[in-house]
């Protein structure tokens, strides 16, 4: 493994630039004796025949999860997805594609970090986004740089807003019990200290309050995109998004007529416990 203070920066950034939705939401940790589950949901809301399915995405998960996903995205008319300059995915990158893209390249090395150390897989490796049914439904480079210097944002100061406004210290890792599981080189262990922290409640969407280009300027742009892949005639549409954007995107859903119609939960972690080693019962000696 990495060097655990190195892991432990790359996780504490991953914490912070990973915020979560409401618990009861579109995202949870379903937890027992055996193991706990960081799951997102699958949410569908319909309309006039046709139905919109949002599907929340985390950025490092497990192998299987991502690839039940790309078996999932095939039955889509349309799949949308978020990808900040995602527009330019299937293309080869322009010269100066590293100077736009490089809070984004930090984020995604970051991610990497990350995954390696808890042995779990970044979403860019697994998913298809070259599908032939795949729609950017995001920002360009250009577009959210603009609207971040008018809206006087920066990743950095949106993932620490985030950060100060998640209030509930009963959901963020021990210090020390984090420490002690990096150092039992048992990622495991890590995971069961943070999973919480990704999947926690109510009180972590105040962090997004009010209009943001992280958020609200971005959903508008996906909703933008869905209204006209509805208006070219397609019928089942599915948003590969942030479980965090959905909140204000089900505003959107419903204002615009669509009715709730159901909702299924995907595992992204899987994270079995260590089980207590059963006891032997001592050995009767017999009698002389």
């Amino acid at each position: 493994m990495k060097s655990p203070l190195r892991s432990a920066a790359a996780l504490s950034m991953m914490l912070a630039a990973m915020p979560s939705a409401r618990a009861d939401g579109f995202i949870r940790v379903d937890e027992d004796d055996k193991g706990a589950r960081l799951q997102t949901a699958v949410t569908r809301y319909e309309k006039d025949g046709g139905s919109v399915e949002l599907i929340g995405a985390v950025h490092v998960a497990d192998k299987a999860y991502y690839e039940k996903l790309n078996q999932r995205f095939k039955g889509y008319d349309a799949l949308l997805f978020e990808m900040v300059g995602g527009d330019k995915a299937a293309e080869t990158p322009a010269p100066d594609a590293d100077a736009k893209a490089r809070n984004f390249s930090g984020l995604h090395k970051m991610y990497d970090m990350a995954a390696k150390f808890l042995n779990l897989t970044g979403q860019m490796q697994v998913i298809d986004y070259k599908a032939p049914n795949f729609v950017h439904a995001d920002l360009t480079l250009d577009e959210f740089a603009k609207l971040q210097k008018e809206r006087g944002e920066s990743l950095l100061g949106f993932a620490l807003k985030a950060g100060k406004d998640a209030p509930d210290p009963a959901k963020q890792p021990d210090p020390a019990k984090l420490l002690s599981a990096m150092l039992s080189g048992k990622s495991n262990l890590v995971k069961l200290e943070i999973v919480h922290t990704l999947g926690q409640g109510d009180d972590q969407i105040a962090a997004f309050a009010g209009e943001s280009v992280i958020i609200t300027d971005r959903n508008q742009r996906c909703i933008d995109v869905m209204n006209r892949e509805i208006a070219a005639g397609k019928r089942k549409l599915g948003v590969f998004y942030g479980a965090a954007h959905f909140p204000d995107m089900e505003k959107r859903l419903l204002d615009a007529g669509f009715k709730r119609a159901g909702q299924e939960w995907l595992t992204a972690w899987d994270i079995p416990k260590e089980q207590p080693k059963p006891q032997t019962a001592p050995e009767k000696k017999d009698a002389a």
